[in-house]
């Protein structure tokens, strides 16, 4: 079943060569959220790794902004969990913790509410793709600001030449598929 749910999601997957600037292959989720029963087998994947890796030891999944947000929310209801929201900095209300990573050219800010998460809670944090990692290490620093306990991040796809999963350090990385 697991092999043909990971077909249902790897036939979805379409190649973007030179976008968004020449010599990038751009990795397109968007067929996986239009084709049900591509979208639901990348749920029921990740959750069947979220249950064999942690059992009910999660308290929350959190999405990172923006393409997260789709699949944070429903991997969370799959589990039994509330999502909660990281994002681009300036886009929450109330009292927030900051940090910031390096983009290509210049640099990009995460933020979450600072009432998100207790002290210990543990967090999996779930993106649609994994390329440099500088996305995934801040909202890792994030939640470490807040004291949570980053059990693992995961994503539907890893760029495995850009070595994102270097960036994360000790914190355990998933992806559904992998590509140069």
């Amino acid at each position: 079943m697991a092999d043909f749910e990971l077909q249902l999601v790897a036939q979805r997957i379409r190649s973007f060569p030179d976008f968004p600037v020449p010599g990038v292959l751009f990795r397109d989720i968007s067929p996986v959220l239009k084709h049900p029963d591509s979208f639901r087998a990348s749920i029921s994947l990740l959750a069947n790794h979220l249950k064999k890796a942690h059992g009910g030891r999660i308290d929350y999944i959190a999405g990172l902004d923006s393409r997260g947000f789709l699949f944070g929310p429903s991997l969370a209801q799959e589990l039994g969990l509330g999502c909660i929201l990281i994002r681009k900095r300036g886009k929450l209300p109330g009292p927030t913790v900051c940090a910031s990573y390096a983009l290509e050219y210049g640099k990009a800010e995460l933020e979450i509410q600072r009432d998100a998460l207790e002290p210990g809670q543990k967090v999996v944090v779930v993106d649609d793709l994994l390329a440099t990692g500088g996305t995934m290490r801040a909202a890792c620093e994030l939640l470490g600001q807040l004291q949570a306990q980053v059990l693992e991040c995961v994503s539907l796809v890893e760029l495995t030449s850009l070595k994102g999963r270097e960036k994360l350090g000790a914190v355990p990385f998933f992806s559904l598929l992998q590509y140069e």
